[in-house]
This record gives C-alpha cells, structure tokens and sequence, in this order.
C-alpha cells in the first residue's frame, strides 16, 4: 500500500457532516459509528458552521449536501482545499443528483466524489469506509484488461496489495471468451469486477467491451460492475462512457488511491442488498 493511501487510513478516523436537516446528519452519523465503531462524527449543519470545524484540526474525510442553507457543497470543497492541512481530504458530495452530475462529469477539481443518496445508508457507511479504512474484499475476482503488459504489471500489483484476484488479459476479445467460458448460469459472471482500459489493440475497444457486458451478457451495473480506465478529458466522452453502462471512470495515469477505493467501492456496493433511498 502506497503512503498517500496509507496516511488516509485510521483506527479513529474524523469525519465532517455537513447538512441542513439534523435528521440527515443524525441517520448519516449513526450509520458511520454502527460501521467504523471509532469515528469520531462531527456534524455541521452549514458552510460557515463547516469552516469553524475546519480549525478544529485535520480530518479524514467530508460529506456534505449539494446545497446548504448559506451556501452550497461545492463552496465547502474549496474551503477544504484551502483549510491548512485539509488539502488532501476526500469531499464526498451526498446528492440524489450525483448520477447526473456524474455523468455530465461537472464536478468541481475540489470535489472527489459524487454518492448517490438513493443507494441508501448501509451503501453510503461502505463508501466512506472505503476512503478511510480500505479494507479487501475477500475472494472478489477481477478481471482486468490492458495491452500495456508494463502498466498492467503495476496496476495488477496495486490491486493485488487489497488482497484481490487479479486475472489479466490483453483484449476484448480474451476479456469476452474469459467470461463466457466462465460464467456461472445466466445471470452468474465468471468476475466480481471489470477493469478495463478503453484503448485497446484489436477490433474490439474497451468500448465494445463494455457494451457486450451490458447488452449480449445482459449484466447490470449491480450484477458486474464495469470501471473504465482513460486518459481522455474530453467530459463529453467520459459522459458517454458512464451513459454505455460504466459504473465510473479511472483517469490515467492511475492513483492507486483512487483506483482502490473506487474498486472496494464497487464490489462491496455489488454484493448489498438494494436499500430505500435517505430522504432528506
């Protein structure tokens, strides 16, 4: 595990609430110490009351409504940003616009994550403890694709440091005989997980790729999620790519934080059971 994973990990971690309802910061809150036993949850319900815990000292992570009653969620990011010592902290935005945004890829260069509050609570307390306490998902198998044997090498190692299983292949094409050869029944895929670089030698992209799982396999983004690596930063393709059925994107050149928590993230969200949403 590399050390900008590592100084994000904590027996205690200290995380900030901030939202206008105290229902929402109490339901957040209770599901945070139910989930991580040694949190510390500091609620905060708006922008200014957010920037006096700034000086409270450092924090592990920050969730926040989109909109606040003096202010809004992307506002708090940069003050993050410019609190001192905060400079790094995940700014996780809790929104029922989050797929919306996701997909129009206008989030902030402060924000570090949309969660989509329809997933419900037992998915939001998985999410945050992704940030600040990573943690393997035991005998989760992803199937990974990229014809960089060079990049694959360290990307297989990073993944493998979480105690996953990490079957590499260098097209489509092998990515598409490798689950149809191993799948488990109909709705049943031969991978917990696809990791896939949207650039790939071959007739097929990553693209194409991502389009057999959705539509000839038929799975859903629940069933097998999909993450696409690219270094395209044209918002328009990158919306594309989620609108295909991707269930997020990973910017290269890779950082293993991300990578990781975006990855626990999705399996550990793909094995829940489907919750109501958080109502506000």
């Amino acid at each position: 595990m590399n050390q900008d994973l590592r100084h994000l990990i904590s027996d205690a971690p200290r995380v900030m609430v901030v939202d206008g309802s105290k229902l929402v910061r109490k339901l957040i809150g209770d599901v945070l110490v139910k989930d991580l036993p040694n949190v510390e949850v500091v609620g905060c319900a708006g922008l200014e009351e957010a920037k006096a815990a700034l000086d409270t000292g450092p924090f592990h992570l920050v969730t926040t409504a989109l909109n606040l009653p003096d202010g809004d969620g992307l506002a708090l990011a940069k003050a993050v940003r410019n609190a001192s010592g905060q400079a790094y902290v995940p700014v996780i935005v809790v929104s029922g616009e989050a797929q919306a945004r996701l997909e129009d890829r206008s989030l902030s260069e402060d924000v570090t994550d949309y969660f989509d509050k329809g997933l419900g609570h037992q998915a939001l307390a998985a999410f945050i403890r992704g940030y600040v306490q990573p943690e393997p998902v035991t005998g989760a198998r992803v199937l990974y694709v990229e014809d960089s044997r060079v990049v694959a090498l360290a990307t297989k190692r990073m993944l493998e440091r979480q105690g996953l299983s990490v079957v590499h292949t260098i097209s489509a094409e092998d990515a598409l005989k490798y689950l149809e050869a191993n799948r488990e029944g109909d709705d049943a895929p031969g991978a917990d997980l696809v990791l896939s670089d949207v650039y790939l030698k071959g007739e097929l992209s990553g693209r194409d790729l991502l389009a057999s799982i959705r539509n000839e396999f038929g799975y859903s983004k629940r069933r097998l999620p999909v993450l696409v690596m690219t270094g395209d930063e044209n918002k328009d393709n990158q919306s594309g790519l989620l609108r295909e059925g991707a269930n997020d994107l990973v910017l290269k050149p890779i950082e293993e934080r991300l990578l990781v928590t975006k990855t626990l993230f999705q399996l550990r969200v793909a094995k829940l059971p489907e919750q109501r949403s958080i109502d506000a």
